[in-house]
């Protein structure tokens, strides 16, 4: 049980070319020139195209990058021969939800949302991404720089910690397995806890004050500590997860052999051709491998003992 009810409640959320949101003047042009984007790409495909690639994202993997979306969409397209569309959901269990009913055919989500699927066989992965050379990524415990006492997860009893998603492997996962492993009930231990729904907003909500402690993945925090440092500074990181299996790029299991090693074939050749390699350096990757499952093992351990499967 999740400290938000069931933790897995999906709002009704209308998915906007690239992400944007409908809000105000400046919103709504941003809106028109990214549906002008969208109709077109479509200009250079023959009648009789065959039907768009829709690809799933969640802005835990790809965050406020409107521009990378539409010239990553165009490079698929190229290599692919066919139209390619993103599909923007805020939160996992809603990108989950259109996996399980084929409405997408790959996607790109947290560790857990795969693991989870796959262990049900509605998923499969394509495509593992290196991060500084690796297929790994860990997570972090942060709080307030200006608290310089706590130094451990077990430190923060009964105060306000912001989680990620419940879907989440490095944002809500890992620190209830956490504390699980010290013999703490995670539902009783703080305060009060609340969802962030994105890891960028885990940072904000721990320097704003909002929350005495938070958990996100190593690639965000890393990102902004670059992007943004001084939001990174005015947060300290107290504990850092094992690595595990970097988020894959996933295809539901009913795709088409030749779909999927299309995309797979694609994905693994980007680091080769200049293109590919400077859209690769905008997301601070290295390339694409072939999935392993080993690297995944640690995450289905985790989610077998805090009763998730």
């Amino acid at each position: 049980m999740s400290p938000c009810g069931n933790g897995r409640l999906s709002g009704n959320l209308k998915a906007l070319p690239f992400g944007y949101a409908a809000a105000g003047c400046l919103a709504f042009s941003r809106f028109i020139v990214g549906l002008a984007l969208c109709l077109t790409s479509g200009w250079g495909f023959a009648e009789g195209t065959p039907s768009p690639l829709r690809i799933g994202l969640t802005p835990a993997i790809v965050h406020d990058q409107d521009n990378f979306l539409a010239d990553w969409r165009d490079y698929l397209q190229s290599k692919l021969g066919r139209p390619v569309e993103f599909v923007s959901r805020k939160n996992y269990r809603e990108m989950m939800d259109l996996l399980k009913r084929k409405k997408l055919d790959f996607a790109w989500l947290s560790t857990y949302p795969y693991v989870y699927l796959e262990h049900f066989h509605y998923v499969r992965p394509v495509a593992t991404p290196l991060y500084q050379g690796r297929p790994y990524y860990r997570a972090y415990l942060i709080v307030p720089a200006s608290n310089r006492q706590t130094g451990s997860l077990r430190q923060l009893k009964n105060k306000v910690f912001a989680y990620t998603d419940p879907f989440s492997n490095t944002g809500y996962l890992f620190p209830r397995y956490r504390l699980q492993m010290v013999g703490e009930s995670p539902d009783a231990f703080f305060r009060k806890t609340f969802f962030t729904w994105s890891h960028r907003d885990i940072v904000n909500a721990v320097a704003l004050g909002l929350a005495d402690g938070g958990a996100l993945d190593n690639f965000v925090w890393d990102a902004l500590a670059k992007s943004h440092p001084d939001l990174a500074r005015q947060t300290r990181i107290v504990e850092k997860s094992p690595e595990y299996g970097f988020p894959p790029i996933i295809a539901q299991s009913s795709i088409s052999q030749e779909d999927f090693a299309a995309l797979q074939r694609v994905l693994l050749d980007m680091a080769n051709d200049k293109e590919g390699g400077a859209l690769l350096k905008r997301l601070a990757l290295d390339g694409f491998i072939v999935p392993d499952p080993k690297l995944y093992g640690g995450v289905l351990q985790m989610m077998k003992a805090v009763g998730d499967l």
